[in-house]
């Protein structure tokens, strides 16, 4: 193979990975009527407001808008974001995944700071922190989960907090570096059953994230929680999930999410078909049987929804909201 073939090229917004051809038999995107219960008011409160404007303001992104979460305004209600640091141009281009693809340019040292200052000024009693894949960086983007969980503790010793964190190429030092820090919650999403990774995840795999995760929780022992989320509606059948399900359980992980995958584009990877919530239900005690400590399974729930409710007892915040 010659070096012109090997180079990588990333993909737009407009071009995300896998394909939305070869649709027959799946939902249609254009004037597609979602099943009830997938419907949710638009947001638009005055808290939602605010909280756009102030997080514009500083400069920060966040998950629940790059990646059209159907929560964001039920969340910035309640007055709780999820924050994407390392900007919003990601170096992998998975299929189902809103956040635009390319090379990124952005590199601020002062972001940590900013993040942790925004988390204090909202009054945050469980902060999430997440991030596009960063395989340009030296250290896939650690360090950067290092400064952001160093500055929440200075300026708001009372959170707790949990990150969301890309596989780093499933190397051991950028997660130890991550892990020594003794996030409250280590979180790293597989998204989808083993079998849908060439189609969903070009550039992951489904071991080396089980890896990922069994590494922190051997790392971080008792002190932090292992957590994992998964979609529905690209063809994976019931008894799939649940053998994924097991699979985490093998790799240590104690809480799971999961919801349904909802098509941001007509570009992106197509739904095969909405799960009903009792489909959800039965996903749920399938998960519990296997011993997960925590599970929230339905049709809105993403991996960052209510997370402050979603830990095992002894690991849950007073309330969300300071005092």
């Amino acid at each position: 193979m010659s070096s012109a073939e090997r180079t990588h090229v990333t993909r737009s917004r407009a071009k995300p990975g896998g394909t939305a051809a070869e649709a027959a038999g799946t939902v249609p995107f254009r004037r597609a009527r979602k099943p009830p219960w997938l419907k949710v008011p638009a947001p638009g409160g005055p808290n939602y407001r605010r909280l756009k404007e102030k997080i514009g303001s500083d400069n920060l992104h966040t998950v629940c808008e790059e990646a059209n979460c159907p929560n964001v305004g039920e969340c910035w209600e309640r007055g709780t974001a999820t924050f994407m640091i390392l900007g919003d141009v990601c170096t992998r281009r998975c299929g189902f995944c809103n956040v635009q693809t390319g090379k990124p340019t952005w590199n601020d040292p002062l972001e940590p700071l900013r993040v942790a200052n925004q988390v204090k000024a909202m009054g945050l009693r469980h902060a999430v922190v997440t991030s596009v894949d960063r395989d340009d960086l030296p250290d896939y983007g650690a360090s950067a989960f290092v400064g952001v969980i160093r500055s929440i503790r200075l300026l708001a010793p009372e959170c707790k907090v949990e990150i969301l964190t890309p596989d780093f190429r499933g190397q051991e030092m950028p997660l130890a570096k991550v892990v020594h820090e003794r996030p409250d919650v280590f979180n790293h999403n597989v998204e989808t059953v083993p079998r849908l990774y060439p189609l969903a995840r070009r550039g992951s795999e489904f071991l080396r994230s089980a890896r990922v995760l069994r590494m922190a929780k051997e790392m971080g022992g008792a002190d932090v929680v292992t957590k994992s989320g998964l979609m529905v509606g690209l063809g994976e059948t019931h008894e799939e999930m649940v053998e994924t399900f097991g699979l985490l359980r093998e790799h240590d992980v104690q809480v799971l999410t999961v919801g349904q995958y909802l098509r941001p584009t007509e570009n992106h990877l197509p739904v095969v078909r909405y799960w009903h919530p009792a489909e959800f239900k039965a996903l749920e005690e399938a998960a519990y049987e296997l011993g997960f400590e925590s599970v929230a399974a339905g049709p809105l729930v993403r991996s960052s929804y209510h997370a402050d409710q979603n830990l095992p007892e002894g690991h849950r915040a007073e309330s969300l909201l300071a005092s």
